[in-house]
């Protein structure tokens, strides 16, 4: 193994012609011409005729981009470009674009890279012809590398233990003994952080597994149309503006917390920021995008500020793990959101009113569900979560052409299919409600709507891992400082205004986690509000980009490292 190890790396006597990173020349290593990175990282251009056989590599190529695999098993990845079809004698010159990264090999080439941390990684490739008139040939694919092997792969395995672990939760939820328990911490707070440990301790992996996008994609649309099914619009618009002055307060917090966060940290310990303290402002306007809109709103703002994709890459982790525990904090906080209001000398007398008025309901059309109803309310909503996903198909293709007028007048959302995944499903809930399918409500429309939620919520805890939190500290402390002012700022308006905690923990949680996790806190105080939070969370969409390139533009004032 060494000896092919040497023979690999003894091809680099032809690497590079020149190589640029941000305007300033890589460092090579005379022994090995490995290119130094954030870590050294080895890429080594190969021929067709060169012996791999003896090393065990994950080939990445256009067929298989977006591949996920672990770095523990496959060390190195062989990037395959046989995709294009092209003479390689016509070849004057490779250029590789590895994560931002660039480098310029003689000849034409394939790669072979070891030394890769974990992460999403992206990749571009093109071919420089002999004759300069030539068009140039070029590929792109992406993949993710994960650190290490879980215990269980199979997402068979995986969706069983957390649907165990559930059943768990619920049934020992109406034992007589657990009842002091479950008053301290409530049992949707544990649907969320059960699942959390399995990832930290390696049991399970969030990242491989695709649960996540299932049930975002698939469980929380059906579960929205059976939560608004039996919606009373009248009772949502009688709660008042408290529910719009919160959100918005939790929008305020996210656009001068940030900046005032990293003022904070480059203040009393500047060289906690490291080599990245310059551009580390460029990271954190991705996460006032996530934390205002969502994913659409994120991936914006890394275009507009040119976020390197090293410092993306750490502050995703900063973004899931901090929003992540602020999102335990309001489920814990709805458990007790009785004496929170008692304290606030809040009015829920809206709320529930709602709250009865729909169990009134409820229990007025009330029956044992046949297995006819049971299939015609997963009819209602995974066919309604079909509809919901062709209407999005549809009218997605339109905005993604004119992306770019969106980015300038930051409506970026509306050029994610997801955004009109939930817009149309939130539609479809409604429309429905108006018609005698609302009488399935008494059938348990909402209660299997609550099902699918809380898969929702349990695959979201896998992607929370503890230990990430040890990897970049001083990134970590910004993010939770940060949290901190959004949530010193929505508490103290709730005060000032006396609003109910349920409008901080949803006009929080609209801002910080969006559509997939809105509802989940909502449906904490009662399935019946989860709709509140979907509307709110819309609305984050529309304000995220304007309020992240707020944020952004202050974070660019501050100074770092003197």
């Amino acid at each position: 193994m060494s000896k092919m190890y040497n023979k690999i790396f003894s091809l680099l006597f032809f690497i590079a012609s020149f190589s640029v990173h941000a305007g300033e020349p890589l460092v090579f290593n005379e022994k090995t011409q490995s290119i130094q990175l954030d870590k050294k990282i080895y890429i080594t251009p190969v021929t067709e005729t060169d012996n791999l056989s003896e090393l065990n590599y994950q080939v990445v190529n256009k067929q298989n981009s977006g591949i996920k695999f672990f770095l523990d098993k496959t060390p190195f990845i062989y990037l395959d470009v046989h995709d294009v079809n092209i003479n390689s004698k016509t070849i004057d010159s490779t250029l590789l674009n590895f994560d931002g990264y660039e480098f310029r090999f003689k000849g034409y080439s394939n790669f072979f890279i070891e030394g890769l941390s974990k992460g999403d990684h992206e990749v571009e490739i093109k071919f420089m012809h002999l004759d300069s008139n030539e068009k140039e040939s070029s590929i792109n694919f992406e993949f993710k590398t994960i650190e290490a092997t879980p215990l269980f792969t199979n997402d068979a395995i995986v969706i069983g233990l957390l649907l165990f672990l559930l059943a768990i939760i619920f049934y020992t939820s109406d034992l007589p003994i657990f009842k002091k328990f479950y008053g301290i911490v409530p049992a949707l707070l544990l649907c969320y952080f059960l699942p959390a440990f399995l990832n930290s301790f390696n049991i399970i992996s969030g990242d491989f597994s695709n649960l996540y996008y299932v049930s975002s994609r698939y469980l929380l649309p059906a579960s929205l149309i059976l939560l608004c099914l039996s919606i009373d619009l009248k009772g949502i618009i009688r709660l008042g503006p408290k529910a719009l002055i919160m959100f918005f307060a939790g929008t305020l917090g996210i656009i001068i917390g940030g900046p005032i966060a990293l003022m904070i940290v480059a203040s009393i310990a500047p060289e906690w920021l490291g080599a990245d303290a310059g551009e580390i402002w460029r990271g954190l306007a991705t996460v006032a995008g996530s934390w205002i809109g969502g994913g659409a709103n994120q991936t914006a703002m890394k275009v507009v500020y040119e976020t390197p994709n090293d410092i993306f890459s750490k502050m995703i982790v900063v973004d899931v793990l901090v929003a992540n525990v602020w999102m335990a904090v309001l489920l814990y906080g709805a458990g007790i959101h009785e004496r929170i209001d008692k304290k606030f000398k809040a009015d829920s007398s809206a709320i529930t009113a709602l709250k009865e008025k729909m169990e009134g309901f409820a229990a007025k059309v009330s029956k044992i569900p046949s297995t006819t109803d049971l299939m015609i309310i997963a009819g209602i909503g995974i066919a309604g979560a079909g509809l919901a996903h062709i209407l999005s198909q549809i009218i997605t293709p339109y905005f993604s052409e004119i992306k770019d007028t969106l980015e300038k007048i930051g409506l970026t959302s509306f050029a994610s299919g997801f955004f009109w995944l939930i817009v149309f499903s939130t539609i479809i809930g409604v429309a429905l409600s108006f018609t005698k399918l609302k009488n399935y409500e008494g059938a348990g429309a909402s209660k299997m709507g609550s099902i699918f939620l809380y898969v929702l919520v349990a695959a979201i805890g896998t992607h929370m891992n503890f230990t990430e939190i040890f990897e970049s500290p001083s990134w970590f402390l910004i993010g939770a400082i940060w949290m901190l002012i959004h949530a010193s700022i929505i508490l103290g308006v709730a005060k000032l205004i006396k609003a109910p905690f349920f409008f901080v923990a949803v006009g929080s949680q609209a801002n910080v986690g969006g559509a997939a996790s809105a509802p989940v806190v909502a449906s904490a105080f009662s399935p019946s509000l989860a709709p509140v939070g979907v509307l709110l969370a819309v609305l984050g969409y529309a304000v995220g980009t304007f309020g992240a390139m707020l944020c952004a533009e202050l974070m660019r004032i501050v100074e770092i490292g003197g």
